[in-house]
Formats: C-alpha cells, structure tokens, sequence
C-alpha cells in the first residue's frame, strides 16, 4: 500500500508562493482590483516570478488558496472558478503557469464546505481529482474545516490521496491532517506521511514575531514526534514565509529556522511591491542550499536557555547547518557561547571543521579544532545562520 501510494513527489521541501496570508479572502475587485484573488493576481505573480529570479531561486509553485470558487457546482457536479474573477477558467490559467516554467496550485477542503463557505470535496473525492488533473494542477492544498468527525477527516484524506494518484497526474499533496486532529488525539505520523507530502501542524502564521516564536515553540516541544517522520515524501509544514510585519533581524529569523526545520517554502507576499533587501534574503541561495539539502533531515533544538535556542540540522556530506536565535526583545546584541563538541553528538568537528557564516551576512570563520568553543553575537529576535 505504501508503494502504491508513494508519488514519488517532493523530494525536498516544496518552494512557491500562495495568495492566503497577503490576500486571504478579498473576494471584491471593484473595490481593490489588483489586490482580491482573482486571474489576474497569479498573472501578474507568475510573470513577476518567472522575471525576477524567483523560479530560478527554486520557487516553482504559484498557488491558489481559499475563496477561488463559485459559490455553488456546475450541473455537472464539478467545482467551478467564480466567472467574474477567473474568466478564462483555472485551465487556461494552469496552461500560462506552465508557459512560464512554473506550477499551478489550488485549494480545496476534506469537509462539504471550505473554511471561507465555499463548496468543499465531501462526498466528491474522486470527481474532484479528476477535475483538478483535466485543469492542469500540480499541486492540492486540502484544508480540515467542517468535517463531521475524525474519522470523517481521516478518510477523507486518504480517500482524496489515492484519488489525486488514480488521477495518473503528478499533484503534490498537502494536508492539514494532523492539526485539526491534535486538540483530540495524536496524530500517527506514519500513516500521514504515507498519504501526504507535507502537512501543517499548527495554527496559521501571522506576521508578528509573536506568531514566528510560537511555532518554533511548539516545534522544539514536540521535536521527538515530528522530526523524525519527516524526509524525502514528506514534510513538517510550519506555514508560509513572509517578510512585511517582521523586523530585519525577526526576517532573517524565520528564514534560517524554516531552513533548519526543512520547511516547505510558501511565501505569501505581493511581489510586485518586495524591497531589495526582502528580496535578497528570500532568494539567498546558500539558505535555500541548506533548506533544500538532499538529505532531507529536519533540524532540532539542541539547548534553549533564558536567553538563547541552538539548534542544528544535519546536511549531507558530514556537514551541519547551526542556528543561534537570540530570544531577547530588548536590549542590545548579545554573545553566546558554545563548545564545538555539542554539535553532531560531538562528530560534526572531530577533529576539525570549517565554519562559514550564512546569515544575516554570508562570510568565512575559519578553521575550529574538536574542542574549541565559539562565541557567537546575536540581535535581539535575530538569529545566527552557520554551515559547519
């Protein structure tokens, strides 16, 4: 059965861009044409990522969230575009994606209706599918909202799963699974990996270093569940990456966590208003290098005092990539100091290792010995990226 449900899909982390967190549900284009989720939005995205370096960085998907739809199915049953806002249908906009050498994605819900109301898969598995694969899809968001029950949301998940595969289309799968069923019961990572390609387990993120500290809260507590399951197939999702309510030092933050935690990559942002520096960070390629490693190990916490959290992610040939956040919100930069010896339970340096540093500004350390210590100055909220 794994086999059989193994797409051969995501061997790393997925990396696109998504409407929601920016655009959510602006469903009114009179009102703020360039702005409400419409055919013209992934446009003018699209073109924006196939000219500005993004596709090259290795963004590749350009994904649709919630509130695309008509509020009701065609006569046929199929789920529909809203006319007003998609007037050539999804199809001819999955054909100008694939014209810019990028991916379409869309969003649908396990439950009959969508989180926003609109219509959800329910008892439309299989129909749904197939109508994603005749559009040209590459890839399905599956949202949890308004499912009768666990075991409801549970199969409709799997059901959904071997739908997207009869297809015989190449979808990327992923889920919400284990995030709506955590308040009741634990979630067996086993079997959602065997049945998605990456998967959120926490609330949405917000752009607020509130929202950011949270999730790498709740990642380190329940870092021996997760980081294990996750590798070539399957991923952890903490959510998308954005850059318009964070500081500089909180920016450069989640972009060394998310690589750490082998995150997909989804950025929700308009990249038609993106300043440099935004831009720079977003598209640095030895960050994307290590989030993309082909390993596929996801990174842990290794020791979190009141001030600081050092986390590692170990690389593919005997490397590590080592973040240093400093969790201060005030004050000035701080030093933190640490033996080389913790790293790799004590091999990463054994008996010696190169260490440059990736972020926030890219520059060679040097040459360490097994038992030297490094001090390491870190921003408040900012973190230290170093491979190693």
């Amino acid at each position: 059965a794994a086999l059989a449900l193994d797409n051969g899909l995501a061997r790393t982390p997925p990396m696109g861009w998504l409407h929601w967190e920016r655009f959510l549900c602006a469903t009114d284009c009179a009102a703020d044409p360039r702005g409400c989720v419409s055919e013209q939005l992934f446009v003018e995205m699209a073109d924006r990522m196939a000219a500005e370096g993004w596709r090259d960085a290795g963004y590749e998907f350009i994904c649709i969230d919630d509130c695309w739809m008509a509020p009701t199915r065609d006569k046929q049953g199929r789920l529909q575009a809203d006319p007003k806002r998609f007037p050539s249908g999804i199809r001819k906009l999955a054909d100008y994606v694939h014209s810019k050498g990028l991916k379409l994605g869309i969003y649908s819900d396990v439950g009959n209706k969508t989180c926003a109301g609109f219509p959800g898969s329910y008892n439309y598995y299989d129909l749904d599918a197939q109508t994603f694969a005749s559009w040209g899809v590459d890839l399905l968001k599956f949202d949890g909202c308004n499912s009768d029950s666990l075991e409801l949301l549970a199969e409709g998940y799997r059901r959904m799963s071997l739908a997207l595969n009869q297809t015989g289309r190449s979808i990327v799968y992923s889920c919400e699974w284990p995030f709506y069923l955590r308040p009741v019961q634990q979630p067996n990572y086993t079997e959602i990996k065997q049945y998605c390609n990456h998967w959120r387990n926490f609330y949405d993120v917000y752009d607020s270093w509130r929202s950011i500290k949270s999730i790498l809260d709740w990642t380190a507590l329940h870092q021996d569940s997760i980081v294990k399951i996750a590798g070539p197939g399957g991923w952890n999702d903490p959510d998308m990456a954005r850059n318009f309510g964070l500081s500089w030092d909180q920016s450069v933050t989640q972009m060394a966590m998310w690589a750490i935690m082998a995150a997909p990559l989804f950025m929700s942002n308009d990249l038609r208003h993106i300043s440099p520096e935004a831009k720079c960070l977003l598209q640095n390629k030895e960050v994307i290098a290590i989030n993309q490693d082909p390993l596929g190990k996801q990174g842990y916490q290794l020791v979190k005092d009141e001030k600081f959290q050092l986390w590692e992610r170990p690389l593919s040939g005997q490397a590590y990539a080592v973040a240093v956040l400093n969790q201060q919100e005030i004050g000035g930069p701080q030093n933190f100091t640490f033996s080389l010896t913790f790293l790799g339970n004590g091999l990463a340096c054994n008996p010696a290792c190169s260490i440059r540093q990736v972020l926030p500004a890219s520059r060679d350390w040097g040459v360490y010995s097994w038992i030297s210590s490094l001090s390491v100055e870190v921003n408040p909220t900012g973190t230290v990226l170093l491979k190693v």
